[in-house]
């Protein structure tokens, strides 16, 4: 069995390629970085060290890696004999993988089993974007092509922080991991995957992982940033922070009982173990690295916005999310493209036009004003 995977940074390897491994699969990593692609080569096995209660050491063996950019054939010819394809490269790369698998399904052998694809990223339905992709790109062809492949959402979730000076290519990562994926799909051939678990439904999964994990993670980079606080760890021992942050999940957790019947004990359990990970401080994780692209992460169908729009249109309590918003108005890091594009638009358009912009709330929306009057709040700040 062979795996070709999209991404071959910290989460490629630390957790999509390591279960892949554990599976059985024979692993190519396909990534447009030329010194890790180097890197990856230049050595016959990985660890991955696991730190915190129940960490252990995993060695991955049998694998590869091919720089896609200069031999984007390779690639392809990968593709067409792999059994899976899976990707972890963030959402608005996927247009770029597509060509590669739409070339790959070109040459796959029609009686092969069909090929088993699925985009682990932070997003919803993110293989469906990447079907998408590859069906714009394919035309008229993709009837015959969509055939010979299978198309599964999943939803991913294990920290794995920026990694220490001089680990090569060894990862560090948190304990704890989930990884689920929808069933129907594959029929009665599911792939290998190790601690996946396959659901009829994925939506509630995907939804609760992204608006408690993503969204507590960042509420908790920026609040922790605004108050000068270096790591997640960190800012979480500040009992300030720690009650903005669980404030926030609360909001969260409403929604996802009101809106896909979770019971609230069960969701108030899951919350406990997101800020207990959180917490680990044998995880070096920084507020500068888990605040990045905070303009991605205030869009209409993000961590942020997206839960509070829900809520708001429901009529639930929206006051802890649009803090936490406020505080990512505030992150300023210069070495953060994103960053600095946020606060220069902050300085050059008006609380309207920005709120509209990269929220893409409309005005009628009852979270609008909300979000235009913190906005309007930084703003001041800004100029004063």
């Amino acid at each position: 069995m062979k795996a070709v995977h999209f991404g071959a940074g910290n989460i490629g390897r630390g957790f999509v390629g390591l279960l892949l491994h554990e599976g059985g699969y024979e692993l190519v990593f396909s990534d447009v970085a030329a010194p890790l692609v180097d890197a990856i080569n230049a050595v016959d096995r990985y660890t991955v060290h696991e730190v915190g209660e129940g960490g252990r050491d995993t060695v991955v063996t049998g694998f590869r890696a091919i720089n896609s950019a200069e031999h984007p054939d390779e690639v392809i010819e990968e593709i067409a004999g792999a059994n899976v394809v899976t990707t972890a490269v963030g959402p608005t790369i996927l247009k770029f993988v597509a060509p590669h698998i739409v070339s790959g399904l070109a040459l796959r052998d029609p009686s092969s089993p069909p090929l088993q694809v699925m985009a682990c990223e932070n997003a919803i339905n993110a293989t469906d974007l990447l079907r998408d992709e590859m069906r714009a790109l394919a035309g008229d062809a993709w009837d015959a092509l969509a055939s010979r492949a299978v198309f599964a959402n999943t939803a991913v979730d294990r920290i794995v922080p920026a990694q220490p000076e001089g680990a090569g290519i060894d990862v560090t990562v948190e304990p704890f991991f989930e990884w689920a994926i929808e069933r129907l799909p594959f029929d009665d051939d599911p792939p290998n995957i190790p601690g996946a678990h396959f659901v009829d439904d994925l939506a509630p999964y995907i939804e609760r992982k992204l608006f408690t994990v993503n969204t507590g993670h960042a509420a908790t980079a920026y609040f922790g940033a605004l108050a000068g606080a270096e790591t997640i760890a960190d800012a979480l021992a500040d009992p300030e922070i720690a009650a903005k942050v669980t404030a926030a999940l609360e909001e969260t957790s409403a929604l996802l009982a009101a809106k896909h019947e979770f019971e609230p004990e069960s969701l108030a359990e899951y919350r406990a173990t997101i800020l207990r990970r959180f917490r680990n401080e044998g995880l070096p994780d920084t507020v500068w690295r888990v605040g990045r692209q905070p303009l991605r992460k205030l869009s209409r169908q993000e961590r942020f916005v997206g839960p509070a729009a829900e809520a708001a249109e429901r009529g639930l309590r929206v006051d802890a999310l649009v803090a936490a918003m406020g505080a990512a108005l505030a992150f300023d890091d210069t070495e953060d493209a994103q960053s600095m594009d946020l606060q220069r638009m902050l300085r050059e358009q008006d609380a309207a036009s920005f709120t509209a912009s990269v929220t893409g709330l409309e005005p009628e929306h009852p979270l609008f004003p909300k979000v235009e009057a913190i906005v309007r709040a930084r703003q001041a700040e800004i100029s004063a």
